[in-house]
């Protein structure tokens, strides 16, 4: 089975990987720790980032393993081309473009515009929720915020978590 739109650490799932290899690692062991990061976003928006707006950041999931011996791991959902001048136009144009659900390893977390907002429940499987999340991307609807939502409750059963660190935060 292939999931349209995933990446996992440097390559787009297409016909040549399995799905074993891309999901490997996606089902959270009891009590990993689940941060949500902010981070600058790219191409010509990354200018507004430093105005430190909070609706013009990108936001992602961050997953520290209980063990220590396993790296940690990012989810984020972005526009295929972030970078493209487009990307404006489609989000002033309330249009869909393709989004991507990425998927990387990250050796430490960090430092800045990080917080710890609970431990993964006994099933959390990033696996199933990634498998739901329709690919397509519509800023202000079905962006990176409503991603990091959805996969923080997913994962700890924390609701609205966007909202608490914005008015906890700002």
């Amino acid at each position: 089975m292939y999931m349209k739109g995933l990446v996992w650490e440097r390559g787009t799932i297409g016909a040549g990987m399995g799905a074993a290899r891309a999901f490997s690692g996606a089902r959270c062991r009891s009590r990993d720790e689940v941060y949500v990061a902010a981070v600058a976003l790219k191409g010509p928006a990354q200018l507004l980032f430093s105005l430190n707006l909070w609706d013009l950041q990108h936001f992602m999931v961050i997953t520290k393993p209980s063990s220590s011996s396993y790296p940690l791991t990012v989810y984020d959902f972005q526009p295929q081309d972030p970078e493209s001048i487009w990307l404006a136009a489609a989000a002033l144009s309330h249009t869909k473009i393709p989004g991507a659900i990425l998927v990387r390893k990250l050796s430490k977390l960090p430092q800045r515009k990080c917080w710890f907002v609970g431990y993964t429940k006994e099933d959390a499987d990033v696996h199933t929720f990634n498998h739901t999340w329709e690919t397509h991307l519509l800023v202000g609807s079905h962006d990176c915020r409503h991603y990091t939502q959805g996969l923080v409750e997913h994962l700890t059963g924390n609701k609205y978590i966007l909202d608490h660190l914005r008015s906890n935060y700002l």
